[in-house]
């Protein structure tokens, strides 16, 4: 296939560096990263590992320097841009919903706008989410109407709308990937699964939002990747792909699952707290389509999942156990 240029907005994020290492693995692939924050080491980005030969960072934020942005993408000339960038917490999100829209809504437009006049992008790949659907029952396919219930979500589907549009008027190559709940190592450490970790190493009780009854559909960020990266080269432009495993599981299980593989107690390790607002039902994201158009399917299980996450944090501790354990808001 040649040379393979691609840009991933996000770069610093916990998929988007994924995605990234997954790549580098191909010597045809040639990769830009944008982030508005530095980097971090390689605790928290895997495609260090890769040297930079055939990896450029920028940090640019799509907010404040979208001139900038855009001239980095002329310069580098990517055939695919993935765009990671986003606000991407719901319980802040009722917050500061000003912040959730300008960048997952505002700043896409006009990154959008422009990136239609471009004569070398082949395709666009937005990540959306399965939040944007809201309270659902039964199997949620692609169709389904988008119902957000909270400001990050609303602020996901305007995008998403809006890019449909510009999929039908210009014929705009976007791509849109919406996966479930997404987790592994080099994770943020407010996510459920590498928080718990790193609380059990420090002894501290885990609460379980409405006693971690709520069903998750948790799939490992390199199936992810490869599901993206599946999506970007075969995609057909214009749909939307899901991206989910065979089953759910309630947050409870998987953290009883994390205790007993640290070999600690689950009762004495937990407590019960109130439910977040917004918490959406239990309902299951079907990825018939990837599964038979692209011929993706998750290959990496909970349980072994779960292991790389406790195997990254103990051996990775000098590191972690100085990073902010709890989510912490730019605008």
């Amino acid at each position: 296939m040649g040379q393979q240029r691609w840009a991933v907005l996000g770069s610093n994020s916990f998929s988007g560096s994924d995605l990234i290492d997954l790549l580098l693995e191909d010597p045809a692939s040639h990769v830009l990263g944008l982030s508005r924050s530095p980097q971090k080491g390689p605790a928290f980005l895997p495609y260090l590992r890769h040297g930079g030969g055939r990896f450029r960072f920028e940090q640019a934020d799509l907010n404040l320097e979208m001139g900038r942005v855009l001239g980095l993408l002329d310069g580098f000339r990517p055939q695919v841009v993935v765009n990671f960038a986003a606000q991407s917490e719901v319980a802040p999100s009722w917050e500061h919903p000003d912040h959730w829209f300008r960048t997952n809504t505002v700043a896409l437009a006009e990154l959008v706008n422009s990136l239609r006049r471009r004569d070398y992008l082949r395709r666009y790949v937005h990540v959306s989410s399965p939040e944007v659907y809201g309270s659902c029952s039964g199997v949620v396919r692609e169709d389904a109407p988008l119902r957000p219930s909270t400001p990050y979500a609303a602020s996901k589907a305007a995008a998403d709308l809006l890019l449909a549009t510009y999929a039908r008027q210009f014929g705009f190559p976007v791509v849109t990937v919406r996966s479930t709940n997404v987790y592994g190592a080099h994770q943020q450490l407010h996510k459920i699964i590498p928080r718990t970790a790193v609380y059990l190493r420090l002894g501290r009780t885990i609460e379980l939002h409405g006693g971690g009854c709520a069903v998750k559909s948790y799939i490992h960020v390199r199936d992810v990747s490869r599901g993206e990266r599946a999506i970007a080269e075969r995609g057909r432009p214009g749909e939307v792909y899901h991206l989910s495993p065979d089953a759910g599981v309630a947050v409870r299980e998987v953290v009883r699952r994390i205790c007993l593989g640290a070999g600690a107690d689950f009762e004495r390790a937990t407590r019960v707290v109130d439910e977040r607002p917004g918490q959406d039902a239990a309902y299951v994201i079907d990825s018939t389509r990837a599964r038979t158009e692209l011929g993706w399917s998750p290959s990496v299980g909970l349980d072994e999942g779960i292991a790389r996450v406790i195997e990254w944090v103990d051996s990775r501790w000098d590191e972690i156990q100085g990073e902010p354990l709890e989510y912490r808001h730019r605008p």
